[in-house]
Parts: C-alpha cells; sequence; structure tokens
C-alpha cells in the first residue's frame, strides 16, 4: 500500500473512533438518547413510569418457594404516590409489598424513583409462587399507584439465577436431607423343642 493510501486509512480510522466517542459521551447512560428500547418491560401512563419490570422464580427448575416482582417505578410528578398494590391477572399469587425502611407503603418521591427488588431495596414477594407461568413466559401485572391508578405491563419470567441472582427471592427452600437408612438387627432365636419328643421323653 502507497504512503498516501496508508495516510488516508489512518485519517478514516481516526473519525470513525471520534465520531463514536462523540456519540457515546451525547449519549450517556440514558438509553433513550439513541431510541433503543430496553430488553425487559416498561410502560408510562401519565406521570408514571414502569421500567425494567421482571417477575423472578426460583432458581432451580420446579422448586417450589416464593417468586418475587422485580421493577423501577419513575415519578415525574410533583407530589409524591405510593405503590398501593400489585397484582397478577391470571394467576393465583398474591403479592406483599414492603417498603425498604419501616413498614410504610412503598413511596415513589416527587421527580423521584424507587427500585423494586434486591438488597436494601423495596420488595414484592409473590407467596406461594407463580405456578401458573414458565420461565421465558410473559406475565401481566399491574402497578397500582395512589393518584395514577393502573399501570399494567406484561413482565418477562425469569429464573433467579445469572444477572437476576441478586433481585430473586431471598426465601430459597432447601431441600430435605436425606434420612439414614434403618440398619435391621436380627434377634437370636431359640430352639423350641417339639411336642411330642417332650411328652415322650417325659413317660421314659
Amino acid at each position: 500500500m502507497s504512503r498516501s493510501l496508508r495516510r488516508g486509512a489512518l485519517a478514516a480510522t481516526a473519525i470513525v473512533i471520534s465520531i463514536a466517542s462523540l456519540s457515546a459521551c451525547g449519549a450517556g447512560n440514558n438509553a433513550q438518547t439513541l431510541e433503543i428500547k430496553p430488553d425487559n418491560a416498561a410502560v408510562t401512563v401519565d406521570d408514571v413510569k414502569v421500567q425494567n419490570a421482571l417477575v423472578i422464580t426460583q432458581p432451580d427448575p420446579g422448586a417450589i418457594g416464593p417468586a418475587v416482582v422485580s421493577a423501577t417505578v419513575f415519578n415525574n410528578g410533583l407530589t409524591r404516590q405510593t405503590i398501593d398494590s400489585i397484582t397478577l391477572p391470571g394467576a393465583l399469587g398474591t403479592v406483599k409489598l414492603k417498603a425498604a425502611e419501616g413498614d410504610g407503603p412503598i413511596v415513589v418521591p416527587a421527580n423521584g424513583s424507587v427500585v423494586i427488588g434486591g438488597k436494601g431495596n423495596a420488595s414484592a414477594v409473590i407467596e406461594g409462587g407463580l405456578r401458573e407461568a414458565r420461565n421465558g413466559d410473559a406475565q401481566r401485572v399491574v402497578f397500582k399507584l395512589s393518584k395514577t391508578g393502573d399501570v399494567g405491563l406484561s413482565a418477562f419470567v425469569v429464573p433467579a439465577s445469572s444477572y437476576f441472582k441478586d433481585f430473586g427471592p431471598s426465601e430459597v427452600p432447601v431441600p430435605p436431607a436425606t434420612p439414614p437408612t434403618a440398619t435391621a438387627t436380627s434377634t437370636p432365636t431359640g430352639t423350641a423343642t417339639p411336642t411330642g419328643e417332650a411328652t415322650h421323653a417325659a413317660g421314659h
């Protein structure tokens, strides 16, 4: 390759790298800048946005135990809201909500957000697990907020492994220990004297 062609190739490479760097800086961590939709479910209703919603089941397939709902709820309004309930239409599980601190409701502050799921965050535990859906299915989840009302979307059902391990159920069932096998103890059997022989001997 001639010297001039080499110079041109290097210059083109530098331009591409510069554009990529500028695009990354301009986009920051906001996927909306590049209009890239997250892999997980998201929906916006009025001032409320629910993003990265998932239903996370036990890590082992077939294990019976609680599942959880994980999501980030944003409130772009001027007044705070509370999450009054989370329901799973079509499923039998009841979702128990718990704030990150204290016994009060899960609060979504004005112009703020709350994370549901994961250590130190609010939690939404599906008591009894989710037996109607399998991993990979989509489950309808409805968040009921104090002012906005129902905000529903379909969330993927995934096991608490890999990327979702730290956001899954805190209560994982432990398989029961195998009981030791009982060892049969033989009891010595006495030798009985036949009745006829005993009588004959007594007669002599």
